[in-house]
């Protein structure tokens, strides 16, 4: 273990004027914290923040963080508190540990949720200080060379959790060493005999080729000497993860990677690079397709470098990367090669650390938090930091020129809400280097995006499945819920309208607000939208707003007159609705819970609406003079055409037998990928699920989509929702709905 005197001359080396008595002080302190603690391994529990503080010094980070990462496990596997810790070493230091600290020490794998709330702390408190990402994945790297000491049951968990989260964060803050390191660890534990196989060939082809390697790097520095350029070479060889990655994702044998040997060139100065470039390509043919220019357009990790691929000296491919050896060093450590933090007068107690510079990653990284942190759950936070941190990148510009860097696989639909919220809610189309194309295209390196807006649009649902960036993913959703909502609400709110008329009540949004305490709705709009959602009964909400209201159908004296009439016509009629099948026993009963619709036993017929109505909704009848009554379901937008005649409206509901073999009408939306074939499995669903397809019409909505109209005859509402269910399950289906009117 780590002797005290030994740390600090590690951290000397790269920092002379060290702060000797902080490392000194948080050395003791944790050693006497964690006192007599084990890790799995049976060493001291100490040796575990002892190693981290020995990875971050080979990063050469400051004392402070240093500090922070003894420290970093004792409020969560000690008694100290994070108050002692502001008294010893300050509170910026504090807060940093703090940070560091799983909530309630969770298990971050054992539940989805769980996991989401820690990684959201996690980067929160990233986003304050990115010291707190350098201590956590140097933790990690840590726990993962030792992994090898935990229960069985844990490893794959962890290594799985490192694959997905860790390694890839520590790429995207352009920390490329520890992210391959981080990679190869877990693959050895997530799928060990793969690691094993490649591995073995990956050696093999190593001794094949060693002499192959030597002469290109042979070749590469006489040609750099014969032009006067200073420039190290160096090979590298593809990591075993990087490898099965490549071989999985394109399918390729062995025998067809071109790139399993690569060649690193490092020179003194920015020009020195493109001066080496031009020696190479004047000397070798270039590969067409293979050249990257990440120096003049930098990943936004911070990444700089040329990328190219050549026929070398043999005739066989070679990946080259050029750059400085400035470059080099942020290609490896990532936000940690930058002198981010200054101490400002080298207190004991640790001063506040001040930022002189924010790279582009940081920056980056914390308006991406900004942004994640407007989740609606934690599930979502989860999955669209995964989409939003852990993919490789294209670059996009704007018609005047402004750069938006995207997710690999991001669409004009993504480019539009990364330029702004408002510019994605209100696209309809787009320009992808001057010609119109689909809003589902995928966009290239360099292309040039004018999206095409329409404030009359709202973002379909469909989307959503088609954008790969959190932020817009989001926003979509948002935009869903709240057109959903506005839908219900103004429904609700005609229900409310009417119920309080025929009750003679006077009806007002200003009289629901002192009883949202017993309508447990949080503002009106809730209670208007639940209302028109069904989950809330307009007669509960008239007696709340006048508790001694008794349910009577009528209590105006005009409409008492309507309503008594209406009972004449029933009684003079001797209706009673039915569709074919028993009549009902007691007419008594059929008069008191409203009429039943199976059948006709009067001269009335009864018909359905065009929306149609099934078995299990709350409907309602309209009579039609002269042509019999029409039943609609409760919530259908047609009803508005006779809010104003009440005296039309009748109380009805379903009678059916349990044995009942009739359909009943029901039209649905649905929102298809326009793709070959789409049709015939939208069909087969249908088929399946023993509906059946009255009519049919399609309206072309969009160049990516088709919106398909269909009368469908189902047994009942059950049978009609789990028929949607699956249609939305369906790969070709972007979208399914019942249509109300």
């Amino acid at each position: 273990m780590m002797r005290q005197y030994e740390l600090v001359e590690r951290v000397q080396r790269y920092k002379p004027d060290v702060n000797e008595a902080l490392l000194n002080k948080a050395y003791v302190y944790a050693m006497q914290k964690h006192g007599h603690q084990r890790r799995a391994s049976g060493d001291p529990y100490f040796s575990h923040p002892l190693e981290v503080a020995a990875i971050l010094t080979d990063m050469h980070l400051d004392e402070s963080t240093v500090a922070v990462a003894l420290l970093h496990d004792t409020i969560e596997d000690t008694t100290a508190t994070r108050q002692e810790i502001d008294e010893l070493f300050g509170p910026d230091m504090g807060k940093l540990v703090e940070g560091l600290t799983k909530l309630k020490k969770l298990d971050l794998v054992s539940k989805k949720a769980e996991q989401a709330e820690n990684l959201r702390k996690l980067l929160l408190a990233i986003s304050e200080d990115v010291r707190v990402l350098l201590v956590k994945l140097a933790d990690r790297l840590h726990n993962m060379r030792t992994l090898h000491h935990v229960p069985d049951d844990k490893r794959l968990r962890i290594a799985e959790e490192t694959m997905d989260i860790y390694a890839p964060l520590a790429g995207r803050m352009g920390m490329q060493g520890m992210r391959e390191e981080l990679e190869e660890l877990a693959f050895r534990y997530i799928n060990p005999e793969a690691y094993r196989t490649v591995t073995e060939r990956l050696a093999g082809i190593f001794d094949k080729n060693r002499h192959v390697v030597v002469e290109i790097e042979k070749s590469l520095s006489s040609l750099f000497e014969k032009y006067g350029i200073e420039a190290e070479v160096k090979s590298r060889q593809k990591k075993p993860w990087s490898v099965f990655r490549k071989m999985e994702a394109k399918a390729l044998s062995f025998e067809q990677l071109s790139d399993i040997f690569g060649f690193r060139v490092l020179v003194a100065h920015v020009e020195d690079c493109y001066s080496a470039l031009g020696a190479i390509h004047t000397t070798w043919s270039m590969v067409p397709g293979r050249f990257k220019d990440y120096i003049s357009t930098p990943k936004q990790n911070d990444y700089r470098s040329i990328h190219t691929t050549i026929v070398g000296p043999s005739r066989q491919r070679i990946e080259l990367q050029i750059r400085t050896r400035e470059m080099n060093n942020v290609a490896e450590y990532g936000v940690a090669a930058h002198a981010l933090y200054k101490d400002t007068g080298g207190k004991v107690n640790g001063a506040s650390p001040q930022i002189s510079n924010e790279t582009n990653a940081y920056a980056w990284l914390r308006r991406t938090i900004e942004q994640l942190a407007e989740g609606d759950n934690p599930e979502d936070f989860l999955e669209n930091t995964k989409l939003e941190l852990f993919q490789d990148q294209v670059f996009c510009f704007t018609p005047k020129g402004m750069l938006i860097a995207l997710p690999r696989g991001a669409t004009p639909i993504d480019f539009a809400y990364a330029v702004h919220t408002e510019v994605g809610d209100t696209c309809v189309g787009a320009k992808v280097n001057g010609r119109i194309m689909p809003l589902m295209t995928e966009l290239k390196n360099g292309d040039e995006v004018e999206i095409i807006r329409s404030k009359a649009q709202v973002p379909p649902a469909a989307w959503e499945s088609i954008v790969v960036t959190g932020k817009a993913r989001g926003a979509i959703r948002r935009a869903t819920k709240s057109a959903i909502r506005k839908q219900f609400s103004g429904l609700g709110l005609r229900i409310l309208e009417r119920a309080f008329e025929r009750a003679g009540k006077s009806f007002s949004r200003e009289s629901l607000k002192p009883v949202m305490h017993r309508l447990a709705r949080r503002d009106v709009d809730d209670v208007l939208a639940a209302v028109g959602r069904g989950e809330l009964f307009s007669t509960d909400v008239l007696r709340a707003v006048f508790p001694d209201f008794k349910e009577e159908r009528v209590t105006h004296p005009q409409l008492k007159q309507r309503e008594e009439g209406w009972f004449n016509l029933r009684n003079a009629a001797g209706m009673l609705f039915r569709l074919p099948g028993r009549a009902k026993k007691d007419k008594a009963e059929a008069k008191e819970g409203g009429l039943p619709i199976r059948g006709v036993a009067g001269d009335l017929s009864v018909r359905f609406a065009e929306e149609g109505a099934v078995p299990g909704d709350r409907i309602v009848g309209i009579m039609q003079p002269g042509s019999g009554i029409t039943i609609y379901p409760i919530q259908s937008p047609s009803l508005t055409a006779f809010d104003d005649q009440p005296e039309r409206w009748i109380d009805v509901r379903w009678d059916i037998d349990e044995g009942n073999k009739e359909r009943f009408p029901a039209r649905i939306s649905v929102t298809a990928i326009n793709a070959p074939g789409s049709l015939a499995e939208i069909a087969q669903v249908i088929a399946v699920n023993d509906a059946n397809i009255h009519t049919l019409s399609m309206i072309r909505t969009a160049p990516d989509f088709t919106e398909m109209l269909l009368d469908l005859e189902v047994w009942d509402l059950k049978h009609l929702n789990r028929l949607l269910a699956q249609l939305k399950a369906n790969t070709s289906v972007s979208d399914a709905r019942r249509v109300n009117g």
